[in-house]
């Protein structure tokens, strides 16, 4: 029978578990396994991890007797919770409270919880400057995180918070460089010039999350900011002009016409970019590039992700 402690990851067939749990996996001198949370154990991406040696075990957050059972006899965990799959903060809530519940009846002594600050400490919700999304939100996937932090606090579970931040995979998902009319790239985001978005490969959240693991009881109570790079949207444009071969500017889209655009997520988004804008220095500041690369040092800047994924824009 192995003695390897037992890693239980959420979402382990999505983007940040899937990072997660291939790390371990591919440490096996680590001393930690893993058990691969999902709810279709059935699914390919499910089959894969088993095929790289996870236990693979069926979990729904709307199920709290699955997480529970999933939970129990390991060691520790890397949660995680899909705002995304379903857009309610509500929903995202109560998902979080069966995480912690769960977590601290069977006695889990160490979870790193993939979080994000609460917007609502740094802009009231008095302030107009942003909509206010789902009656008491300024961005619902933030700050719904954020509030849920204090369930695991509460609950006594021993937790390192890791707060995450825009995903350089963003840009490979509508975000990236667009032709114009006039046929030069442009990378059209809602960021003033001059403001830094923090960015980070969705995967080094899990191999990150792993590296915490590995670290210790000296992480937990902690809070640690991830990114990859602090950059604004201009250099982030030279970057993209670098690695395509041709010309990218950068166009500063205002946040009020970014959150009228024709897509369900429009407004979160521009409140989202809004909030990295405003509080440029205390959301990217709280990411310590140095103190993060201490932790894991194979932490990818946009540089590095950018040489991986060029070939994936397609710009003609």
């Amino acid at each position: 029978m192995s003695n390897k402690k037992v890693i239980a990851v959420a979402g382990a067939t999505g983007a940040q578990g899937g990072g997660a749990a291939r790390a371990i996996l591919a440490d096996p001198e680590s001393g930690f396994t893993v058990r691969a949370l999902t709810r279709d154990p059935e699914s390919p991406a499910a089959r894969e991890l088993a095929a790289l040696g996870a236990e693979v075990v069926r979990a729904d957050f709307g199920d709290e007797s699955t997480v529970h059972k999933a939970f129990e006899g390991a060691y520790g965990a890397f949660l995680v919770t899909n705002f995304w799959a379903h857009g309610s903060a509500a929903q995202e809530f109560a998902e979080i409270e069966v995480l912690a519940r769960a977590a601290a009846a069977t006695g889990l002594r160490h979870v790193v919880w993939s979080t994000l600050e609460d917007t609502r400490v740094l802009l009231p919700l008095e302030d107009s400057r942003m909509p206010v999304l789902q009656e008491k939100y300024n961005v619902p996937h933030f700050d719904i995180k954020g509030e849920g932090n204090e369930l695991f606090s509460q609950a006594g579970v021993p937790t390192t918070f890791l707060n995450t931040t825009f995903y350089f995979q963003g840009f490979l998902q509508g975000l990236g460089p667009q032709r114009g009319e006039d046929g030069v790239l442009a990378l059209n985001l809602p960021l003033e010039d001059g403001k830094l978005l923090a960015g980070v490969d969705v995967a080094d959240i899990g191999r990150t999350a792993f590296a915490i693991l590995k670290g210790g009881e000296s992480f937990i109570g902690q809070t640690v900011g991830l990114a990859g790079d602090h950059l604004t949207g201009a250099q982030y444009a030279a970057k993209f002009e670098t690695a395509l071969g041709e010309p990218v500017r950068f166009q500063a889209v205002p946040y009020d016409y970014f959150r009228t655009l024709d897509m369900p997520v429009a407004a979160e988004l521009g409140n989202m970019f809004q909030y990295y804008g405003d509080f440029d220095r205390e959301f990217t500041g709280a990411r310590d590039l140095t103190r993060v690369r201490e932790i894991n040092p194979a932490l990818k800047s946009f540089d590095a992700w950018l040489a991986e994924n060029a070939s994936k824009f397609e710009v003609n």
